[in-house]
């Protein structure tokens, strides 16, 4: 579906060694966007960077949300109200309504995707499936309660993980007290699709597979800290957010409240997430 796919070097654009090869960059791609006589732009991100985008597309529509940061407003044609106050994805459909688009149905169309590869054979007939990592580090929820978790499940625990955070998935195998195995590393995400998918439950941090998982419609267990689940927390009422209730919450991670983490993490027990999925799988 995609006709062209443009590359952009944002964090070499930060340097200041790499100024003046990122102005010629950013002016080649200003002319490249203009001459492809785009009908419609739609920008997602709100940020200054992609407002600036959108202008250098030169399309004659171009659209975004009113309350966005940094500027980028003042590149669209078209803004529309999303409020900051919903989730992302009931956020991103008033744009799609705008644009004639039926949001009545949320739907999630897959590529098509192998339902049994190999990985398949190597895990228990059933099993739940643990996503420890999150982009952020202050979104982790300590691995070692995570294995102190899967220990005391009833079900076996397959821990997913990108190869760079296998160190992760390792640490919870190692507190799981046998009951957890890790295929870090082994899947790409078309394989990570049917593993997720034959779960009988998702336990995660506020992660993209989390996503995977509310859309493939496998009951959720998100464990959130200083994130906001109401914006980007797992999508439909058979999912539960895990948090502790504080005033301060959500701080977005903007500095941590103790001398190493953050207390909504930090406060959140083993037994504090296994009572909520008892209570919710019993």
């Amino acid at each position: 579906m995609i006709h062209r796919l443009w590359v952009i070097k944002k964090d070499q654009w930060k340097k200041l060694s790499h100024l003046r090869q990122t102005f010629g960059e950013i002016n080649q791609l200003r002319k490249d966007l203009g001459s492809q006589g785009y009908d419609v732009c739609i920008d997602l991100s709100g940020l200054f960077r992609s407002g600036l985008i959108s202008g250098f597309s030169r399309a004659k529509i171009r659209l975004g949300f009113k309350e966005s940061d940094e500027g980028s407003p003042m590149f669209y044609t078209h803004r529309i109200h999303g409020s900051m106050k919903i989730h992302a994805i009931d956020r991103y459909l008033k744009l799609a309504g705008f644009m004639g688009c039926p949001t009545d149905e949320v739907a999630y169309p897959f590529a098509p995707y192998d339902p049994s590869p190999p990985i398949m054979k190597t895990l228990p007939e059933r099993y739940v499936v643990m996503s420890p990592s999150a982009g952020k580090p202050a979104n982790r929820w300590p691995a070692e309660r995570f294995g102190a978790l899967a220990a005391r499940l009833e079900r076996p625990v397959v821990v997913i993980a990108s190869a760079a955070e296998k160190y992760i998935a390792d640490a919870v195998v190692a507190a799981s007290n046998g009951n957890a195995v890790s295929i870090a590393g082994k899947t790409r995400l078309k394989e990570l699709l049917p593993v997720i998918g034959k779960a009988d439950y998702f336990i995660c941090n506020d992660t993209g597979p989390m996503h995977i998982a509310a859309a493939l419609k496998v009951p959720v267990f998100a464990i959130f800290g200083p994130a906001n689940p109401v914006r980007t927390g797992p999508y439909g009422n058979i999912h539960t957010v895990i948090q502790k209730k504080y005033p301060c919450a959500p701080c977005y991670a903007k500095r941590p409240c103790t001398e190493h983490n953050f207390r909504c993490m930090e406060t959140l027990s083993t037994d504090d997430v296994y009572n909520m999925i008892q209570e919710h799988t019993s």
